[in-house]
């Protein structure tokens, strides 16, 4: 059975950062997927980015620039960095893992940008 734990969120203030992290465990197969998404209360959860086994990256295009998405295959871990953050950027933040034609989220973690 797979389990991915996000952590990393927390509160700050416009233009600060935030770095991530999602550890996934049980058994991963080689060729497999991770990413980030969030969802505000009301509205669809959206992709923030991903990326794959071989490190290929994908940014949503309000992130672009301000977020980096990496992973370490040997700690089973992903990574966002997020930078020059924004109000528009609070949301929950769920890490994902598509492998073997199945999806899986973490529990989220809660991003809060204010004053």
């Amino acid at each position: 059975q797979v389990q991915l734990v996000e952590s990393g969120g927390g509160l700050v203030q416009p233009g600060g950062s935030l770095r991530l992290s999602c550890v996934a465990s049980g058994r991963l197969f080689s060729g497999n997927t991770m990413g980030w998404h969030r969802q505000v209360p009301g509205k669809q959860r959206e992709l923030v980015a991903s990326i794959t086994a071989g490190s290929s990256p994908f940014y949503a295009d309000s992130v672009k620039g301000r977020f980096t998405i990496s992973r370490d295959n040997a700690k089973k871990t992903v990574y966002l960095q997020m930078d020059s953050l924004k109000p528009e950027d609070t949301a929950v933040y769920y890490c994902s893992l598509y492998m073997s034609a199945n999806l899986y989220w973490g529990q989220g973690t809660q991003v809060t940008v204010s004053l």
